[in-house]
């Protein structure tokens, strides 16, 4: 058995998937090729020692191909990949390669086989990654720098940086401002009235950009001060509170960084 492994990016995941598909296919054994191959998010918990095992690169170029035949599908077929190359989970990749060799035999009509253990995998990641954005549009905290530029630094386990900033693209489109993802050391980046995009971070510019979340100005403070004072003593209930704002993403929340001070 081959097994392709790809760095935790979308271009790495979907030029992966393209590359083991080509590979499946070179084989000539139709559908039974599929099952020669596999697919892992590096790094690899555990080598198997009967399995050879091949770094594939992301290549933009792949990634566009592997993009337009997807969509070629269904726009719901391509939400559920895009979404699950997204997740956080080591089977994900593989998931969504058996997914779509399910999809292109059946068409459309995938998205009504609900029954199929693939396609109940794959719409289980999608909706865990578009849960987790979802959580994130709601409690990202931007800080002004110097009144110019707009730093939001947040902590996903998912991959979902790109999807928090899609939504404030459409509220704040003609300020200058970026989404750091802490974890992963990337950052969507938005020019004013400009188009988003996203840079692997170095580390100079990660330890400058964490200083900002630091920065202190007026809104911060109106923000803390509105948290206080809608707090109602006997109301109180914590066990509430964490399930609708957990514990783990609460780092970057400027209510609770005051908190902690």
């Amino acid at each position: 058995m081959k097994i392709f492994t790809c760095e935790d990016s979308y271009e790495g995941k979907a030029t992966c998937i393209y590359r083991a598909w080509e590979y499946a296919l070179g084989l000539g054994q139709g559908a039974a090729g599929h099952r020669e191959v596999g697919i892992l998010r590096e790094p690899i918990a555990q080598l198997d020692m009967f399995a050879e095992y091949v770094h594939i690169d992301g290549d933009p170029v792949i990634t566009e191909k592997f993009t337009r035949s997807v969509r070629r599908i269904s726009p719901v077929v391509y939400r559920n990949v895009f979404y699950a190359l997204l997740s956080d989970c080591d089977e994900a990749v593989d998931a969504v390669y058996r997914y779509l060799i399910l999809a292109f035999r059946e068409g459309s009509r995938v998205e009504h086989m609900l029954i199929q253990p693939e396609v109940m995998h794959v719409m289980e990641l999608s909706r865990n990654v578009s849960n987790e954005s979802h959580k994130f549009r709601e409690i990202a905290r931007f800080t002004s720098v110097d009144r110019k530029v707009y730093v939001c630094h947040i902590e996903p386990k998912c991959d979902v940086s790109m999807l928090v900033a899609d939504h404030f693209a459409d509220r704040m489109p003609s300020e200058h401002w970026l989404i750091v993802d802490d974890g992963r050391r990337t950052a969507v980046i938005h020019p004013a009235d400009g188009d988003m995009y996203v840079r692997q971070l170095t580390d100079e510019e990660f330890t400058v950009l964490g200083c900002a979340e630091y920065e202190e100005d007026d809104y911060t403070d109106m923000w803390r001060t509105f948290f206080r004072a809608i707090t109602v003593e006997e109301r109180r209930n914590y066990r509430c509170q964490r399930n609708l704002f957990p514990i783990w993403v609460r780092k970057h929340a400027t209510e609770f960084m005051q908190r902690d001070q």
